[in-house]
């Protein structure tokens, strides 16, 4: 494989930095690499490439936190995000690439415009709102790798507790991003040049994991979580506006 160097330090410093970023804040590791990565290396490796390291990431958090899993919710999020993976593939294998970014792009700034305003949400009594959020989970998940929006809503309207959320949240991270990987491996997209990217991409995951929680304690987090929406609202500016020009 002949890469540039650039193309693989700006990769890894990407990987390095939405890990660490991940880590201390809790969200935010696809919404930032993907579109990254899809500037960097096209959607084709970006996707796929992003699945894998999504997948490690998840692992590790899992493990943390598989204490405070609501196995009920986690049961019906799942069931429905099964369903919405495959969706999401295929739109990402047969939809036009500047429709796909352009979809990104106004999930990215959807999201941030939520998390920064935090409009009251009325409380959800019936479970059955999971199978929408779970749907749309798997979709978002398996075409962009990107599953945290609707079931950061759908959390936050069930009024879970924080370490519910967060249990909760990696263990559908989880399971999208190894439907997604296997998606992937059924449409044969996970190439070689998809592997040689993703060995270099896990060592910088494993390395902004450890660094996250080295500087967790000293990190001003409102102000970092902030800095974190801006950059990923800009992020889906970017991206709509490459899809549109």
């Amino acid at each position: 494989m002949t890469e540039l160097p650039s193309t693989l330090f700006l990769l890894i410093t990407f990987v390095f930095f939405a890990a660490f970023e991940q880590t201390i804040s809790g969200f935010g590791f696809s919404l930032i690499v993907m579109p990254l990565a899809t500037w960097l290396l096209g959607l084709a490796i970006a996707a796929p490439l992003i699945a894998l390291a999504g997948l490690t990431l998840y692992t590790i958090n899992l493990v943390r936190y598989h204490r405070s899993v609501n196995l009920g919710e986690a049961v019906r999020l799942g069931a429905a995000a099964a369903f919405g993976v495959p969706v999401g593939v295929w739109g990402l294998v047969n939809l036009d690439p500047a429709l796909i970014k352009l979809a990104l792009g106004f999930v990215l700034v959807a999201y941030a415009g939520y998390s920064f305003l935090l409009p009251a949400l009325p409380g959800i009594v019936s479970q059955r709102w999971a199978l929408v959020a779970g749907f749309m989970t798997g979709c978002l998940g398996g075409a962009y790798n990107t599953p945290g929006p609707p079931l950061i809503i759908y959390g936050t309207s069930r009024r879970w507790a924080r370490d519910e959320f967060r249990a909760v949240l990696q263990s559908l991270f989880f399971l999208t991003g190894l439907l997604a990987v296997l998606s992937h491996w059924f449409t044969q997209h996970l190439t070689t040049n998809v592997w040689a990217m993703y060995g270099y991409a896990a060592p910088a995951l494993v390395l902004g994991i450890v660094a996250g929680s080295l500087a967790d304690r000293y990190i001003n987090h409102q102000a970092f979580r902030i800095i974190v929406l801006a950059m990923i609202f800009a992020l889906g500016l970017s991206l709509i506006w490459g899809a549109r020009w």
